[in-house]
């Protein structure tokens, strides 16, 4: 009680609230102690308590998602969370203690005690804890901008929901359940924001919806026009940056659908001449998910956003083919060694090699267009588990109308609402054949790393691109860090089937709560995959050049042209050949002749590479 009694002292002073005050309030709490590196909360979690650092040091921390920054660093005489003396939110910023702390805390209920049992006095040290709060915000600004104070922010607004009342900047276009939802999935730092195409999909979604319930007489032509301007902005690229919602959630896609739901309609509410939050002329539920649940509204924008970002794959997919073919096309005469199992088989050509890899580019895009036509199924019309409550009649069948017209894409209404509600199997699909697209991608970058070894040392059939230096500690080194790149990102698309896999599996009866995860592994593995082509295109396969002596010695020194002696001399002699080849280290060639068993025209017409590569009739 001591150390607490002269930390009390300090603050006193230095807060300009009487001691008696102090003491009469922190008597309410008790010590805890800390010991080096313990965290004392975690930014986002809720607050349970306010206290003072009465012992060591406290270092206030922001950021969850590999981004932290170190705002400040609390000693003896600092008030700690004290946001609970004004708010029931939970902490904007984490804290830990580097070598240990003792903290004097008091708990929330004590402090909900405290302001019934001496208002006065409770609201006294509130006022200073206000001027600490807003003097720590100026100081945290300065600290993570690095310059200077950030612009102020204006007015605030209250809105509400089920759970209460919530406050939030009048400049931000979300509203209170937006909110709620980045405290409580505060997760990857990887934002519906960052998908434009999802943010895309969702607009289409809200536009067509406000169309077909206007013209069925359930939602009146000013709202519609409100709403389907909202949704035009945002198709522009405008307001993307109030998606604020991380896209692992939970919810079944709720906390995105009603993120849109509400920034579509304050931004509509703009647009009537209303300021945001007076939801009285234009409502988040009401009006712009009207007709709707978020079980067949975010779905379908899942769909969508897939469909869009399929578009944005295939093309850079065909880039990469288009790049390979034109490689088989210069390396036609370029002989070299096949090999399989990794070792010597008989000879093709590196335009061969090539050819056969622009194959492998389309025929996973093939794959991925014939997976695609089950993406225009949509479930739009289900509302909450695939009976159409709250839906006029025809609605299902307009919305799907509108929604093709404004979208562009040719959808059509599922067969069994109920069914395709619940069943993820579409997505589980298309993650499956993106996998294929990544597994044949990779083995092509296998090959090239594979060829490319060396220079000395390795096979040095092929030169690809030097794109940077490749060790900080062997000079002259240059790595094959394209290929290496894409291999990468295609075991991450691997890795997201899995995923998906077990997502879809996760629905239970009438739906799957897992398509969050669902929608940002297809979406992502999207994104990746087609960088990870255009990269490898720019970056790596066009810059390829031919070794073509090395690849040609590789095929008169070896053993494998032995194969070809087969049809004529049989497989055992044959045999024999290659043994005693490797053995002494002679040619097959040579060999042959010693034994008399070939003459030098035959054996010549027999052996020639070229004649090796392709089909062809057996001299008898």
């Amino acid at each position: 009680m001591i150390k607490l009694k002269n930390v009390l002292e300090r603050a006193s002073k230095k807060m300009g609230v009487a001691r008696s005050d102090l003491e009469d309030f922190f008597k309410r709490g008790e010590q805890v102690v800390y010991a080096a590196e313990d965290w004392l909360f975690h930014e986002s979690t809720p607050r349970q308590w306010a206290g003072m650092v009465i012992e060591g040091e406290v270092t206030i921390v922001r950021g969850l998602h590999g981004s932290t920054r170190h705002l400040a660093v609390l000693t003896p005489g600092a008030l700690i969370a004290e946001g609970a003396f004004l708010e029931d939110e939970a902490h904007a910023t984490g804290a830990f203690t580097r070598n240990g702390a003792a903290v004097w805390q008091i708990s929330k209920a004590a402090l909900a005690a405290f302001r019934e049992e001496k208002p006065d006095q409770f609201y006294r040290i509130v006022a200073r804890v206000a001027a600490g709060i807003s003097d720590r915000l100026r100081m945290a600004a300065e600290r993570v901008t690095g310059a200077g104070p950030a612009q102020l922010v204006g007015d605030f607004r209250t809105e509400h929901d089920s759970l209460g009342e919530r406050e939030l900047p009048d400049e931000v276009y979300y509203g209170v359940q937006t909110l709620r939802a980045m405290e409580n999935f505060a997760i990857s730092g990887v934002f519906v924001k960052n998908f434009e195409h999802m943010i895309e999909a969702l607009a289409f979604v809200k536009k067509a919806a406000a169309q077909a319930n206007c013209e069925l007489g359930v939602l009146d032509e000013k709202k519609m026009k409100a709403i389907s301007q909202a949704c035009d902005e945002l198709l522009a690229g405008r307001l993307h940056d109030q998606f604020t919602v991380d896209m692992f959630q939970g919810g079944a896609g709720t906390s995105t659908n009603m993120m849109a739901n509400e920034v579509i309609a304050n931004r509509g509410l703009e647009i009537m001449g209303y300021r945001k939050g007076e939801y009285d002329h234009l409502h988040p539920n009401d009006h712009v998910n009207c007709s709707q649940s978020t079980n067949d509204a975010y779905p379908t924008a899942i769909k969508l956003a897939v469909l869009l970002s399929l578009k944005d794959l295939l093309g850079a997919m065909d880039e990469l083919k288009a790049a390979l073919e034109a490689k088989a096309d210069e390396f036609a005469d370029v002989l070299k060694m096949g090999r399989t199992e990794n070792q010597d088989a008989v000879p093709m050509t590196l335009g061969q090699e090539f050819s056969a890899y622009a194959v492998m580019i389309e025929s996973a895009a093939e794959a991925l267009k014939r997976t695609e036509d089950e993406f225009h199924n949509i479930n739009m019309g289900a509302t909450a588990i695939g009976t159409g409550i709250n839906s006029p009649p025809g609605y299902a069948d307009r919305v799907t109308l509108k929604l093709s017209q404004v979208s562009g894409f040719a959808l059509r209404r599922a067969r069994n609402l109920v069914e395709a509600t619940q069943n993820a199997g579409a997505f589980a699909q298309m993650s499956a054949t993106m996998k294929r697209a990544a597994v044949q991608i990779s083995k092509i970058c296998n090959d090239l790393r594979w060829m490319s070894s060396g220079p000395r040392c390795g096979l040095n059939e092929i030169n690809l691109p030097a794109m940077q230096p490749g060790s900080s500690i062997m000079p002259g080194k240059v790595n094959p860090v394209i290929p290496e790149l894409v291999n990468q990102v295609c075991y991450q698309v691997i890795g997201y089937d899995a995923v998906v896999s077990m997502a879809a599996e996760a629905s239970e009866l009438e739906l799957c709560m897992a398509e969050p995860i669902i929608a940002y592994d297809l979406l992502h593995g999207m994104l990746i995959l087609k960088n990870a082509c255009i990269t490898l295109t720019s970056r790596c396969i066009v810059g390829i050049e031919a070794n073509r002596e090395v690849c040609r010695n590789y095929v008169e020194n070896s053993i494998g042209l032995v194969t070809a002696l087969v049809p004529v001399i049989g497989y055992e002699k044959s045999a024999a050949i290659a043994k005693e080849a490797l053995k002494t280290g002679g040619s097959v060639y040579h060999l042959v002749l010693e034994k008399g068993w070939l003459t030098k025209e035959n054996l010549d017409d027999m052996l020639r590479p070229e004649n090796m590569t392709d089909p062809r009739e057996i001299p008898k």
